[in-house]
């Protein structure tokens, strides 16, 4: 391998501060969003029943999927928040507009991840309560 393909010291620091801003910005997320914990635990749940479940690989794929989905939404919509605060702590129509489609963009992928969990676990949920009923 050529040497110049190799990542420089400094590049390596550039990168690691990236990724301590970054993890940085989902601390404040989690610790400042009451409804990014309700999707951490929500989140949770759903792999543990996916785990106890006993769903595919494929299966939990689009589990990961989905739940990365969801938490990237509210990681999207606090940024927006914060924007639309730092631009317009007055209120304003469009600045309620922005938010209120952020919080949609959420509100979207939470029911989208429902409609997944619904597909993957009413299945199994059917299937066991036949069996204990009959």
């Amino acid at each position: 391998m050529d040497s110049s393909a190799l990542p420089t010291t400094a590049s390596r620091k550039r990168f690691r501060s990236s990724l301590r801003y970054a993890w940085s910005g989902v601390y404040h997320a989690v610790r400042s969003q009451r409804h990014v914990r309700w999707h951490l635990c929500a989140a949770v749940v759903v792999l543990a029943a996916a785990v106890l479940g006993g769903v595919t690989p494929v299966e939990l794929a689009v589990l990961l999927v989905t739940i990365t989905l969801v938490l990237t939404a509210e990681l999207f919509n606090t940024a927006a928040e914060a924007i639309v605060d730092l631009v317009s702590p007055e209120t304003h129509p469009l600045a309620q507009i922005a938010k209120d489609v952020a919080a949609g963009a959420v509100l979207v992928s939470a029911g989208g991840a429902v409609l997944v969990g619904l597909a993957i676990f009413l299945p199994r949920v059917v299937r066991l309560v036949g069996q204990w009923s009959g």
